[in-house]
């Protein structure tokens, strides 16, 4: 029997007791400990069923992939930023945002939502099972769109002719068979680039599952690119059979390591799951972990930038292998390149996007150190921290607080508290109030920028 239970991210400890109230607590704690404390990476790295986001870990610099899901101490499990599900064997947790309330987590459908760009209205919200779906489709589109920027996936395969244009080995035995009296045609087998492969097949299948439900429908039609993207999955896969979905599914269990095609690992693993919708929430091996998890620091500033870029922020970001896009360098010949979460420079600002807890508690040494570093290396005249606070409110202002102001060259470091409504009716009233409050966030960088060359 599952041992099913919730927690939220950053939850500072809570005993197991308490999160598996009624459960058997020995055996939870027996199948938590294949998880605590491993390196993010590692779990990854031995389990396919385990899918984590970003889909590279280490890639935006936040080192997800050595942090872990959570700790165990005693009879105590802490969080820390990962969110959404893991499990092992027969215990299921699932990691609410710390904005959850009233078996809602409205913020963290709310946020992949506008990362993902899916229509924030279509979707409603309650069951566990539903959620999890949810999560699954919202992937779906944008990774698709992702591989799909790389090419459609192609892949040799053995093929057979039989016309006069001979381009490959002669099938005696077939040309035999086939050709007396011989009629001009000649049998034979070539090796050549396809399309419709096992990948694209499983992608097209994944398509045609989830357009048969109504909440996976709205999101796969929900923008013109994706229908493109669909259409052009469609047109490659001439040969796709509802019937063959096993054999298919079968095929692709072995993950894709093309050397070019690199996006289509992630975009397997999401159509994996989706068509193996069931094996989401049970494990299939003993001491396998399993879940789909997402970095809520990641997710923050990726949510964060939506909003920023509309008034010219830079988003920087650390691609390791697949380059570096818009650092900053913090010596002459471009060396020493470093990647503040935002900064523009005609408003002269810099900004750190923070998911912790700040509300409240003093801003660590190592984050004062690196915000004004930034602010002397970009010659900013205002810098600061940017985060999420739980309100209980309705029409709550964005709480812009001052640090300090800097010595030497000057400078302002300031921190912007973001109200995260807990107490909604429903998706689309908390949806309603975000947008209010993205509006102010906007007003607010506005005006500071302002006030800011005004005091020059």
């Amino acid at each position: 029997m599952a041992q099913i239970s919730r927690t939220t991210d950053n939850n500072q400890g809570k005993k197991i007791t308490d999160i598996f109230k009624g459960s058997d607590h020995t055996k939870c704690a027996s199948d938590l400990a294949l998880i605590a404390g491993i390196p993010v990476s590692t779990l990854v790295e031995k389990n396919d069923s385990l899918l984590v986001f970003p889909a590279v870990v280490n890639e935006y610099g936040d080192d997800i992939g050595n942090s872990s899901v959570f700790s165990l101490s005693a009879d105590k499990l802490t969080t820390y930023n990962l969110m959404g599900f893991i499990g092992c064997n027969q215990t299921e947790l699932t990691i609410a945002s710390r904005f959850y309330s009233k078996g809602n987590d409205y913020f963290l459908h709310y946020m992949l939502q506008k990362v993902f760009s899916i229509n924030l209205f279509d979707l409603k919200h309650s069951t566990d099972k539903e959620n999890l779906w949810d999560f699954l489709i919202y992937l779906l589109p944008f990774y698709l769109k992702k591989a799909l920027s790389q090419g459609l996936f192609k892949q040799y395969q053995n093929q057979e002719y039989n016309n006069p244009s001979v381009k490959g080995a002669i099938d005696i035995n077939r040309h035999i068979r086939s050709n007396i009296p011989f009629t001009g045609n000649i049998a034979f087998r070539t090796r050549e680039h396809v399309y419709d492969n096992w990948m694209t097949q499983l992608i097209r299948h994944s398509i045609e599952y989830v357009l048969k439900h109504k909440r996976g429908a709205s999101v796969l039609n929900a923008d013109v690119e994706t229908q493109t993207a669909i259409t052009q999955i469609k047109l490659a896969t001439p040969a796709y059979n509802e019937r063959h979905r096993t054999r298919i599914i079968q095929m692709n269990l072995k993950p894709a390591n093309h050397p070019f095609f690199t996006e289509y690992r992630v975009l397997q693993k999401i159509c994996l799951q989706i068509l193996r919708r069931d094996g989401l929430t049970y494990g299939e091996e003993k001491d396998k972990v399993y879940g789909l998890l997402f970095d809520g620091a990641w997710l923050w500033e990726e949510y964060l930038n939506t909003i920023l870029k509309q008034i010219n922020f830079v988003h920087p970001r650390n691609k390791g292998k697949s380059g570096d896009k818009n650092p900053i360098y913090l010596f002459n010949g471009n060396s020493y390149s470093r990647f503040p979460d935002f900064y523009c420079h005609s408003k002269k600002m810099v900004l750190d996007a923070k998911y912790k807890h700040l509300d409240n508690k003093k801003i660590s040494r190592e984050d004062i150190h690196q915000i004004v570093t930034y602010i002397h290396v970009l010659r900013s005249e205002l810098g600061g921290f940017i985060y999420p606070i739980g309100t209980n409110g309705i029409n709550e202002p964005v709480t812009i607080k001052t640090i300090g102001l800097l010595n030497g060259f000057g400078g302002r470091v300031i921190s912007a508290g973001i109200p995260i409504y807990k107490q909604s009716k429903s998706f689309d009233d908390f949806a309603s109030k975000m947008k209010i409050t993205e509006s102010c966030l906007v007003d607010e960088v506005i005006n500071m920028t302002q006030r800011q060359l005004t005091s020059n």
